[in-house]
């Protein structure tokens, strides 16, 4: 099987885009990009259908910008679904205008229209990511943001000789959001996607992709940085190279303590970037993505595949395949978790919280509503503290903002209306699930602990959760119920891991800490695409503090209209 690939494109694109952004002078500088969202045919697995495509590419543009740049991103809207674009990770301090949850800081950018979106980097440089955030459009529409770190302040890890975006995702073969639709209609799941990609690529061991594998030629003796990302819609992913080592050095745009795996997993959401050596036999190996899932609950299990190519070597060497986790192994997902620590040095303190103002209990559930036209004569839904969450008509952060009454209620329980066993024998009940949008109120500056309590509401399952405008320090994670008495003894106070989004594990907990210092409207939810869809979200609303730079900016005169 002689694989082509298409790594001289790929790799000369990002080393191109990576040499002219390190010539960029030292002082902050404005990077300004345009964004124009298209419809295209792409052909993948032997078919070929129209998708949402940013300046014809997919995945779309890399955003390249370095610590302390204002980033100014143009969006013009040319197909006919309504837009909107969350730059994920990105704290957009007193500035939610720039953060692009559709509904909840702005309305969507309809057909036809534009909007600018005009943020600075403050405090922060790694991988993230920039996806669409209305409907599901997030299959296609999504891309990297590297952020480099202020000139003359060097990497916490010895400096690669090279650096290749890994961005992870799902192929579906007919539209997506004709796919929602049904299931929405049937009160059911939607079908699962039928393929997994790298940069795009489902790799040779699917039909018709062997022109449709991504490649990366590397050389002996040099060490590469790779920047993985997460764009699936519903898997969280193991992610490991044929006979290589990975050393992880950062997740979500923050550094950590360097350790060595054979694979990582990643949520939905999540970047990784690890150092990895080219220091086996020359030859060619497969990079592989599949899925991690420990709960009974189906999902695209099939593996894509990339190509680790040493230099020199002829195409015609078939490539080996790396050993990935069982499947369902949740001793190494839980393993691998523990591991992830801040790397807490002078440069990089970890500043977690000792005290804390406000205690939340959040449990995660799933539900059923009646729908008489529904297969089963039900819907599925799902909801925190028993409360699925319903989308506005108009921003919430603009209700906010601009008083406008009617449109939210700030009365989201900080704790679950009935106490239960949360992760003992299934439960069928709804436990009288209410609708509604239903925001957290939080006083600015004040330090938050949340646990997210995972349910056997129908059935337990992971699920990575995603707060906007923050990170937050993972203090603790169980197996099981919480125990408010015995776990806090437990947390890791010291150098807990520091990231914008975090799994909660499946009949498990987890606990967050954050100072809430960004006042705004920020949305908080699973970033498993099903679930949001589902009602699994909420937002918090962070009051403005007294000081002249502790309240949210004007908005923007172009903020699209409702």
């Amino acid at each position: 099987m002689a694989i082509n690939g298409d790594f001289v494109s790929k790799t000369t694109l990002f080393l191109v885009g990576l040499i002219a952004f390190i010539s960029f002078p030292a002082e902050a500088a404005v990077r300004k990009y345009q964004f124009d969202i298209q419809v295209k045919n792409v052909s993948r697995l032997c078919h070929a259908k129209p998708i949402v495509k940013v300046n014809g590419r997919f995945p779309g543009p890399t955003i390249y910008a370095r610590e302390g740049d204002r980033v100014i991103v143009n969006v013009t809207n040319h197909a006919k679904y309504n837009m909107s674009i969350h730059w994920h990770g990105l704290k957009q301090y007193r500035n939610g205008w720039a953060d692009g949850p559709a509904y909840i800081t702005q309305c969507p950018i309809k057909t036809g229209n534009s909007y600018a979106y005009d943020f600075n980097v403050t405090g922060q440089r790694g991988t993230l990511w920039w996806h669409a955030h209305i409907l599901w459009l997030r299959a296609t529409v999504y891309g990297a943001i590297v952020i480099m770190p202020k000139q003359g302040m060097p990497y916490p890890f010895p400096k690669p000789n090279m650096e290749q975006l890994v961005v992870l995702g799902e192929w579906w073969h007919k539209d997506v959001e004709e796919i929602v639709k049904q299931g929405n209609n049937m009160g059911l799941p939607p079908n699962m996607s039928d393929a997994h990609t790298i940069n795009g690529k489902p790799g040779p061991l699917f039909p018709c992709s062997e022109k449709h594998t991504f490649a990366m030629e590397v050389e002996s003796g040099k060490t590469y940085l790779l920047r993985i990302i997460n764009a699936a819609l519903n898997d969280e992913l193991f992610f490991a190279i044929a006979g290589h080592n990975m050393t992880v050095v950062e997740v979500d745009a923050v550094y950590t303590k360097p350790f060595v795996t054979q694979a990582i997993l990643i949520a939905p959401g999540e970047t990784t970037n690890v150092l990895i050596q080219a220091n086996q036999s020359p030859g060619r190996y497969f990079m592989a993505a599949r899925p991690f899932m420990d709960a009974p609950i189906p999902v695209d299990n099939k593996t894509a595949t990339g190509i680790f190519q040493y230099k020199g070597i002829p195409n015609t060497v078939l490539p080996t395949l790396p050993q990935l986790p069982a499947s369902n192994d949740t001793d190494f997902a839980l393993s691998y978790n523990k591991k992830l620590k801040s790397l807490n040095s002078a440069n990089f303190p970890a500043n977690v919280p000792l005290k804390v103002d406000r205690k939340l209990f959040y449990t995660v559930g799933f539900g059923k509503d009646s729908c008489p036209t529904c297969v089963n004569g039900t819907r599925i839904l799902a909801s925190l503290n028993n409360i699925s969450f319903v989308m506005p008509k108009i921003g919430l952060l603009q209700a906010h903002y601009f008083n406008i009454s009617g449109v939210f209620r700030t009365d989201f329980p900080d704790k679950p209306p009935k106490p239960f066993n949360y992760t003992g024998a299934p439960l069928t009940a709804n436990l009288g699930t209410a609708h509604g949008t239903r925001l957290s109120k939080i006083a600015f500056n004040s330090t938050v602990e949340l646990v997210l309590q995972d349910t056997n509401l129908l059935t337990v399952e992971s699920h990575p959760f995603h707060l906007h405008g923050y990170n937050f320090f993972v203090v603790g994670t169980g197996i099981g119920n919480f125990d408010p008495v015995k776990d806090p003894a437990k947390y890791n106070l010291v150098d807990p891991v520091e990231r914008n989004t975090v799994g909660v594990p499946t009949g498990g907990w987890t606990a967050i800490r954050f100072r809430a210092d960004n006042p705004g409207v920020w949305f908080m939810h699973c970033h498993l695409e099903l679930h949001t869809g589902w009602g699994l979200k909420m937002a918090f609303v962070v009051e403005d503090g007294k000081g002249a730079d502790q309240s949210i900016l004007p908005p923007p005169k172009d903020l699209p209209p409702c």
